[in-house]
């Protein structure tokens, strides 16, 4: 198979690479909104509220916030490579892609409020936003593997 583009061989190895970050990324986009039902049922000021605090910011720090700068950069090279910004499945995957990291971003504020002893959502509402990331998977994956349009 020979492969175009300027990334040449490298392409499957930046695509792997992709591909595992995404994992580590979704990972912590499960997990951080699970951490806050927890983070929620203690007392704020209290020694659990101070380790769901700590908690919170090293995934965000060690695995959210890392994992989403190389998926964007190996992301970016992988469709600069393959000229895909004139296909309709594309676009609607980066579309998604922006919305996951807008949810990114609310997600590293809710852990700043939560640090400060604000605890503006509910329970329920968290495990419901807790699902964003697993319904924006689905549809990526549909999105590229079938490219249905």
């Amino acid at each position: 198979m020979e492969l175009a583009g300027f990334l040449g061989s490298a392409m499957l190895w930046v695509k792997a690479a992709h591909i595992i970050f995404v994992i580590f990324l979704m990972a912590g986009l499960f997990m951080l909104p699970r951490f806050f039902v927890y983070h929620h049922q203690c007392a704020v000021g209290s020694d659990e509220d101070a380790k769901w605090i700590d908690r919170e910011r090293r995934l965000l720090r060690i695995i959210l916030d890392p994992s989403l700068i190389i998926v964007w950069i190996l992301g970016l090279a992988l469709a600069f490579n393959g000229a895909y910004w004139s296909e309709a499945w594309f676009l609607a995957k980066f579309l998604i892609v922006i919305g996951l990291s807008g949810y990114h971003g609310w997600i590293a504020g809710y852990v700043r409020k939560l640090a400060k002893g604000q605890r503006p959502l509910s329970e329920k509402a968290l495990r419901m936003l807790n699902e964003v990331p697993g319904v924006a998977a689905a549809v990526i994956v549909i999105l590229v593997v079938v490219r249905p349009f």
